[in-house]
């Protein structure tokens, strides 16, 4: 098959083609994951995604690509790219139907719910979910592909509540939970996201040893919910997906959201609230959100 590289948002301009240039992030400490709809990009058949590039060097983390184990049809897993949404100012967005892309690193992100924290950020929008496993629609996560299921997610209800977490590896009695209010916690919106609107969805989790805040946020530096999860440094996730909360090949699509992701950032540290708010601001301006009702 040829693929072709989407480097930038390109203009068409009596007869020729412009590159738009990509503005520098306000926060560049710490930042592990840059995937930008606009720029690394490679797609196939049309418009749909083969890889999708880390615009941050030298890391495991380099490069998210399609996934066809498991699938009964090869090639039904891969998001398609949209380019010049009007919504988010022109740029270019992917849109995941029960899809996922994944890097193949198993340990690229496990730091991050050891000890170090993190922050991540979601420019998204949503559809209505088809529902495979209650309340849980992933639009990322690196669970360990088998009990007890560690990681740190971002997930939608099936009402398109938004949830996150970090599942630790620890659990009651040695059994594994999905939610647990200390161990586990579920951290969600009390209202639905619209349909159709673009979003910045953002989770973070804190850095050190011991019980430390996870948050989530909507659009504002104040959080919707905010509650505690005890660090496990022995915890031992797997690879990350893009659209997935992990490598599913047991049931590919099943827990994977509908919607489209026009950027997606994370931070390997918890960034300070004058950070975030920075983020917010730069985030919020660049892809047109509003953040009102």
């Amino acid at each position: 098959m040829n693929a072709k590289l989407i480097l930038t948002p390109v203009f068409a301009l009596l007869g020729a083609v412009l590159y738009a240039e990509e503005p520098e992030l306000p926060v560049g400490d710490g930042l592990f994951l840059d995937l930008n709809a606009n720029l690394g990009v490679e797609v196939e058949d049309g418009y749909r995604v083969r890889a999708w590039r880390n615009q941050v060097e030298g890391n495991k983390a380099d490069v998210f690509v399609k996934q066809d184990e498991g699938r009964k049809v090869a090639g039904s897993g891969r998001p398609t790219l949209e380019e010049n949404v009007e919504a988010i100012g022109g740029g270019g967005t992917l849109i995941f139907e029960e899809q996922e892309l994944l890097n193949m690193n198993e340990d690229a992100f496990d730091h991050m719910v050891t000890g170090n924290g993190y922050t991540w950020f979601s420019v998204m929008s949503v559809q209505k979910q088809n529902i495979g496993k209650k309340d849980v629609n992933s639009f990322f996560g690196n669970l360990r592909n088998g009990p007890p299921y560690e990681g740190f997610w971002g997930n939608l209800m099936d009402d398109n509540r938004v949830w996150m977490g970090t599942r630790n590896g620890i659990s009651e009695k040695g059994k594994p939970t999905l939610w647990h209010e200390k161990l586990n916690p579920c951290v969600s919106s009390p209202e639905p996201i619209s349909e159709g609107r673009y979003y910045l969805i953002m989770g973070r989790m804190g850095a050190g040893p011991g019980v430390v805040d996870l948050e989530l946020f909507v659009n504002s530096e104040l959080p919707v919910d905010k509650k505690q999860v005890p660090v496990n440094p022995e915890a031992d996730p797997s690879k990350m997906a893009i659209g997935q909360e992990r490598d599913a090949t047991n049931h590919p699509g099943k827990e994977s959201f509908h919607g489209a992701i026009a950027r997606f950032l994370v931070y390997e540290r918890p960034l300070k609230d004058e950070e975030l708010s920075e983020m917010i601001l730069f985030l919020t301006e660049h892809y047109k959100i509003h953040k009102g009702g």
